[in-house]
């Protein structure tokens, strides 16, 4: 076997050694005790020529832009994937069985998912080395296109104004996902459709984001464009700065502006793209990171604003306002940042007519807010949306409420600490009538992929990375995963392109109809949506998030309807919205547990025959 799985297998007999092991309703699992204990466990070898080769892997394997702990080791293992190989009439048994407890086979133990076959004979491991000349990003397919080859997805393939219309009228979007079948990506866009000439002629453009990997961003754009003003708002500090003022040396059009992040633990996590034409003005609100991997395979969320025109000279300012106060909201986000540069998009706003959204804007931004300024942010913004712009109808009081993410912040010891107090009561409210909580009860069903959600992935396991729930933060909140459901998207074709979309809705009990839906950048987290302080008089946020929020109201209508098959052309009712997975969200079973980034998973093979070592 090889050093590399030696060195999984350490970091395996590290944990269960020193862990501490935990009960909850879905299994137990064992749990590393030190957050630094992964790091401590693997040891160096002690030839300098194998030090050497180790770093050069090291350098080759890591992404060449600022991302998390967990991208690093998901583009880690794609680079030197550790495959599964199994030996039959071996008597040896695996090191993830030897550690797996022997009275409960069905809990979390550091392995894969409980309902893959568990080998008990010798489990062989080696690292595959890429002897093959490595592709430019942009081009680069992934492993996945051997196996799903014969499913192509050119960005242009189908008239983007095609995708469009057949959007309307909610303008809401799913990415392109290269591995399902054709009927799947017809309605759909990859970032070179968002940027195409057909859309507008392109003038200068701003792209707020979180992972940004500046060289793969400039070929997206058309190459006529490719020269024009580029303005790209990001949170990094330090030496993920300095690499990114690295990567836009070479462009001299390309301009960088930091968000500022006083707060530990935040940041700029939101995703937009300004897009200022000849013709006119686009805002473009999703869910994608700025890297290869996010418009690849994954399930990622777009909202398209309409081509916003100037205003007419003389005409009065408010006449571009719209009912939902979306560019007043958009102004005040943008003023956030307290950035002359953004400063300079805030006047070029002012001077288009964005009358025609129908949209509410929900952002975050950090800082701790009293008084009146407490309802601009964060849930109790959806809150304050959700009071004054929706009615009470009889019997929507019980209709459950549905979170849908791809990540997961401390949530506390309970529930009551804050997702089922806070979060819960502004997810719920309806209308100006104040219900209690006591008097109002309505199921909460939280959809996270599970191992095997994962494994079996279009991506394998390396789809994880874009999951960074940590084994330190599941530790502290086994009761958080009773709520969980499982990912299933036949709808959308998409239940093996793990999500990164993350959306919240409220649907009635036969999942017919939609209260309100909303896509955003913000995941399960206190950081992103606030936290109450001072006895609730202070809203405290870390991070910068963006979505926007559909209420049937600002189309005309008391309620949305769900489409069942959102690219069914059997379907055309205006007010079926496109949910993008499948309604009723399927509840884990006994032998599920939530992805966790941060530990091996060596008992099964993924989709393209590896295991997971994150180390």
């Amino acid at each position: 076997m090889t050093s590399s799985f030696h060195a999984c297998c350490a970091e395996l007999q590290t944990m269960h050694s020193g862990a501490s092991s935990q009960q909850s309703d879905h299994g137990k699992w064992t749990l590393s005790s030190s957050d630094d204990e992964e790091e401590t466990s693997i040891k160096p070898s002690t030839s300098s020529s194998s030090s050497l080769s180790a770093n050069r892997d090291s350098k080759d394997s890591m992404p060449q832009y600022p991302c998390s702990e967990a991208r690093k080791a998901s583009h880690k293992r794609k680079s030197n994937p550790v495959k599964f190989e199994e030996h039959a009439h071996s008597k040896g048994a695996s090191p993830a069985k030897k550690l797996k407890s022997d009275k409960d086979d069905s809990g979390w133990c550091l392995s894969s998912s409980d309902e893959e076959t568990k080998p008990s004979h010798k489990v062989k491991v080696k690292i595959e080395k890429d002897g093959v000349k490595k592709q430019p990003l942009d081009n680069q397919q992934g492993p996945s296109t051997q196996t799903h080859g014969k499913y192509k997805t050119p960005s242009d393939s189908q008239d983007p104004w095609d995708v469009l219309q057949a959007g309307e009228p909610f303008r809401f979007y799913l990415t392109k996902v290269n591995g399902v079948k054709p009927k799947y990506n017809a309605g759909a866009l990859h970032i070179k459709d968002i940027l195409s000439p057909l859309f507008g002629t392109l003038e200068s453009s701003a792209q707020f984001n979180y992972c940004i990997h500046i060289p793969w961003l400039v070929k997206q754009y058309p190459e006529e464009f490719r020269k024009k003003p580029l303005l790209i708002v990001h949170g990094e500090k330090r030496e993920s700065k300095a690499k990114l003022h690295e990567d836009a040396h070479p462009y001299e059009n390309v301009r960088l502006c930091q968000a500022k992040l006083d707060i530990a633990f935040g940041t700029h996590h939101t995703k937009m793209m300004l897009l200022l034409y000849k013709e006119g003005l686009r805002v473009v609100i999703h869910t994608s990171n700025l890297i290869h991997e996010d418009w690849h395979q994954k399930t990622q969320g777009i909202w398209l604003s309409p081509l916003y025109p100037r205003i007419a000279e003389g005409a009065s300012i408010s006449a571009g306002e719209p009912v939902t106060n979306f560019r007043a909201d958009l102004i005040a986000y943008l003023a956030s940042y307290n950035s002359p540069s953004l400063k300079e998009w805030m006047d070029i706003i002012k001077q288009h007519d964005l009358s025609q959204t129908r949209v509410y804007l929900v952002g975050s931004t950090p800082g701790r807010y009293q008084g009146n300024d407490k309802e601009k942010w964060g849930h109790l913004r959806l809150r304050k949306i959700l009071r004054e712009n929706t009615s009470a109808i009889a019997g929507q009081e019980s209709w459950p409420v549905i979170g849908q993410f791809s990540s997961i912040g401390s949530m506390g010891t309970d529930k009551t600490k804050w997702l089922h107090s806070e979060f819960r009561e502004s997810l719920q409210t309806l209308g100006k009538g104040v219900t209690s909580l006591g008097k109002m009860d309505p199921p909460l069903h939280l959809i996270y992929p599970s191992v095997d959600n994962v494994r079996t992935s279009l991506e394998g396991y390396p789809a994880g990375g874009s999951l960074p729930y940590s084994i330190q933060t599941a530790q502290k909140q086994p009761w958080l995963h009773s709520f969980f459901h499982r990912w299933k998207a036949e709808t959308s074709g998409r239940s093996r392109a793990m999500p990164h979309i993350k959306t919240y809705m409220r649907v009635s009990p036969d999942v017919q109809e939609l209260a309100w839906f909303i896509v955003t950048s913000a995941n399960l987290s206190k950081a992103a949506w606030g936290s109450f302080e001072k006895n609730g008089t202070q809203m405290f946020i870390r991070s910068y998030e963006l979505g926007v929020l559909f209420l049937p109201s600002a189309f005309g209508l008391d309620k949305f309807s769900v489409k069942t098959n959102i690219y069914s052309r059997n379907e055309s009712c205006e007010s079926a919205f496109p949910v993008p997975y499948d309604l009723p969200p399927e509840h884990y079973s006994g032998k599920d547990r939530p992805w966790v980034w941060n530990i091996p998973y060596v008992n099964a093979p993924d989709t393209h025959g590896n295991i997971w070592c994150p180390s």
